[in-house]
């Protein structure tokens, strides 16, 4: 199970940023880096250094944020050396604390759902005779849950309680993980859409780092302002597609039995 803890002591899971902290392990894990990597921008002065609690090193949530700007940055085409250049620059101009809260508003609160941890044999036990090897594998590929030795952690409480419902309704498993495969490259594209639309027409064709401090703050506003729209826009438009087709479905049953 993940290390990762809060100052006071408490679960900190929900990804805060205030007193949220990761061991090398965990910070490396949340960045989806590699450890090796994490040493490399740390000798490099990309990353500055843990705080030291004995021979714990504790890492803090600004740490995982500036390892997000570095992957994004690094996607982006820059080299590590260009990188560092560009943080000393911004660090040096003052502007590098507003970049990074800049990143955590456009980052965070998109995802808030409960994972749910139980053993292989509870799983099983919960999907009843109908599921197989086979399904908890391509769960595991799309991403609903995590194995771990004889443990298994679907990542999100109401999936699961979706996916039993259709099961105990008599769909079978594989098809409802065809299903959340088509979801998926659905979802991606409607992101795909919108994260479009806001890189045109909010941020601009210049990105952020000729940006002002005043503008930095009015891309942070629009990207919170974002959030509940986009979730609201596909919420209203696929419940509208799904009284049409419903009602479509009904009409041809009724039809039918005529």
């Amino acid at each position: 199970m993940s290390s990762l803890v809060r100052e006071d002591g408490t679960d900190g899971r929900t990804g805060a940023t205030d007193g949220t902290r990761y061991r090398r392990e965990d910070l490396a894990r949340a960045a989806g880096v590699k450890v090796r990597n994490l040493r490399y921008y740390q000798e490099r002065g990309l990353l500055p250094p843990p705080r030291r609690e004995g021979r714990i090193a504790w890492y803090s949530a600004d740490h995982l944020t500036r390892l997000r700007l570095i992957s994004d940055l690094l996607g982006r085409g820059y080299s590590v050396n260009g990188i560092a250049e560009l943080l000393h620059a911004w660090e040096a101009g003052g502007g590098l604390s507003q970049l990074l809260g800049l990143e955590r508003a456009m980052t965070r609160d998109w995802v808030q759902e409960e994972p749910v941890t139980m053993t292989l044999a509870e799983l099983r036990e919960l999907f009843g005779p109908g599921a197989a090897a086979e399904d908890t594998r391509r769960a595991a590929e799309l991403g609903y849950v995590r194995i771990e030795g004889d443990r298994v952690t679907h990542r999100s409480r109401r999936l699961l309680e979706a996916t039993l419902t259709l099961v105990r309704q008599g769909v079978p498993l594989a098809e409802i993980l065809d299903a959340g495969d088509f979801v998926q490259v659905q979802a991606a594209a409607l992101a795909d859409r919108f994260v479009g639309l806001f890189r045109r027409h909010v941020i601009g064709p210049d990105g952020l780092e000729q940006l002002s401090a005043s503008q930095l703050d009015h891309i942070s506003d629009a990207a919170a302002a974002l959030r509940p729209v986009a979730g609201e826009v596909v919420a209203a438009e696929f419940a509208r597609a799904m009284g049409r087709r419903v009602e479509a479905e009904v009409a041809e049953l009724l039809r039918t039995e005529q």
